[in-house]
């Protein structure tokens, strides 16, 4: 018979096995719930579509405007990628497998026009390129009176090029780092000439990474707000911004689910893409390819690298430093202040996104990387849906939220710190994710064997072990926080101005000079970021 000691300790025996039986299970439901509140946004617009009847449905997609903004979305989306094709891939090629002269500097200079918002690149580029702007105050007095038209199509995609051609250029990198240079040796005994085996070898085996950076080009051009609005072409983000404001919230609606629609077609069409790619296996090898000499064409390939730096990093820059130290009350005076008080407020909701995004960001995780079943991954490619959600449908989705749901939220900072953490979570998942599988498993397996439960076995050995990588994650949603634009400038309240509020109201009232402290401030800010990027990537700048 037991003694009650024995049995005492018997029963604790039997609760500690039940909480890890049960610790999976809860696990998963946590994980899953809190995907369901990240997917929840989706819902929202669904059902503010729905509210919409079907004539009016109709009416309201099958027409000339409709048409139209879809043709122009597309367009721009295509124009962009191609055109960031062929400079990202030229430039990866040249630093990696060419005797281009200055290499490393090269091939840091061209992956830097990624730190700068392209919002902030493209009132730059209207300040120095448009009606009354820098060239044309310079070329007057040679007779120059009128320059091309800088808005539309063209400025568009010549800006948003500019500063997302290095998605391409880092994957279309990273795949010529990555594969066997005897493949090529190979060829090249077999009579083809350099150009037949970059044809026929280097060109399949890169065409994953140039898929991958063409995807983000993509999918960032079309949900990109900032910039169209500036240069004022009619797409998709722009026009639901602007029915927004003048109170068509069905409409707007309505073409936040086309654009969702859109969002998801790029997604399908890149993985039937890659689902049918042949010979495009990456055989990865230590060996690289030896060096190519450029012979004559070294001037050439110098120019092409000059121009791109010159136009995404020498003009933006060089017109914001201008904005900081020009003194004319157009540049330096103007109708606002800034305060202050909108630094805080970036850095504020900023830190409240990242600690609540590692908060919800854990668990899913955890299980993502400990579960070998489809439904422990589920959650995680769940929190990408938010980050493929343009941020201007997403703004709308919580308005939507806030009016007919739950008024107490509406237009409050904890609904803007949810926007940020549905839009940005994937960061901090990813990152978590990438520490707890560099954790052996068995050194949870041992704390536990040592009577400590899953919690206090997680709590005293894995988690110091992935802090750095929990501080990693907070810290990139922490900086991409800060620059999100029209997410901020839907759902901020009333009053409540930050970084990317000002600069856009500064921009719009055309005291660009009142917007070069804050605007250089985010392009340091997108700096951290990419640096905090490159080195959880080992970056090869070699």
């Amino acid at each position: 018979m037991d003694t009650p000691e024995l049995t005492d300790n018997s029963r604790a025996d039997v609760i500690r096995h039940r909480i890890r039986q049960a610790l999976p299970t809860t696990l998963t439901g946590v994980s899953v719930l809190i995907a369901l509140l990240l997917l929840s946004p989706v819902a929202w617009v669904l059902l503010q579509a729905a509210a919409v009847g079907p004539d009016q449905a109709v009416e309201l997609l099958w027409n000339g405007d409709t048409l139209r903004i879809v043709t122009n979305s597309m367009v721009l989306v295509g124009a962009v990628t191609a055109a960031s094709i062929l400079v990202g891939v030229p430039l990866a090629f040249l630093t990696v497998q060419t005797d281009l002269p200055f290499r490393r500097f090269w091939t840091i200079v061209s992956a830097l026009p990624l730190v700068i918002p392209s919002y902030i690149g493209a009132f730059a580029f209207v300040s120095a390129f448009g009606p009354r702007g820098v060239l044309q105050g310079v070329l007057a007095p040679l007779g120059v009176q009128e320059l091309p038209e800088i808005y539309g199509l063209v400025g568009t995609v010549l800006v948003l090029t500019l500063f997302t051609y290095p998605y391409v250029y880092l994957t279309t990198r990273a795949s010529l780092l990555s594969f066997d240079g005897t493949v090529v040796e190979a060829a090249r005994t077999l009579n083809h000439t350099r150009w037949e085996a970059f044809r026929r070898v280097t060109l399949p085996q890169i065409k994953p990474g140039i898929a991958a950076g063409s995807l983000l080009v993509a999918l960032y051009t079309l949900s990109d707000f900032g910039t169209p609005a500036i240069m004022q072409y009619d797409v998709f983000t722009r026009m639901i911004y602007v029915w927004y404001n003048n109170a068509f919230l069905g409409r707007a609606a309505l073409f936040s689910l086309l654009l969702l629609g859109l969002t998801v077609g790029i997604l399908l069409w890149e993985s039937r893409f890659n689902a049918s790619r042949e010979g495009a296996h990456v055989s990865a090898g230590s060996r690289r390819p030896g060096r190519i000499s450029l012979g004559r064409w070294k001037w050439p390939a110098l120019a092409f690298c000059s121009l791109v730096a010159l136009l995404g990093l020498a003009v933006p820059l060089g017109v914001l430093f201008m904005w900081l130290f020009r003194t004319s009350p157009a540049y330096a005076e103007g109708g606002l202040t800034f305060e202050l008080s909108y630094a805080f407020n970036s850095i504020g909701v900023a830190a409240a996104a990242a600690v609540a995004a590692v908060a919800l960001g854990l668990p899913i995780a955890y299980l993502a990387a400990r579960s070998d079943g489809w439904l422990g991954s589920l959650p995680e490619r769940a929190t990408y849906v938010g980050y493929a959600m343009p941020g201007v449908v997403l703004g709308l989705a919580l308005i939507f939220l806030g009016l007919k749901y739950v008024s107490a939220l509406y237009l409050t900072v904890p609904l803007l710190v949810f926007a940020y953490v549905v839009r940005f979570i994937p960061q901090a998942v990813g990152t978590i994710e990438s520490s707890i599988l560099q954790v052996d498993p068995k050194h949870g397996e041992a704390a536990r064997s040592m009577g400590n439960s899953p919690l206090r076995s997680f709590r005293r050995v894995v988690f110091p072990q992935i802090a750095p990588g929990v501080v990693a994650g907070g810290a990139l949603v922490f900086l991409t926080t800060m620059k999100e634009l029209p997410a901020t400038l839907l759902l901020r309240p009333l009053g409540f101005e930050t970084f990317v509020t000002y600069i856009w109201q500064v921009q719009e009232q055309g005291y660009y000079g009142q917007a070069a402290v804050p605007a250089l401030i985010l392009v340091a800010v997108s700096a951290l970021s990419m640096l905090i990027i490159l080195k959880g990537d080992r970056y090869d700048v070699t």
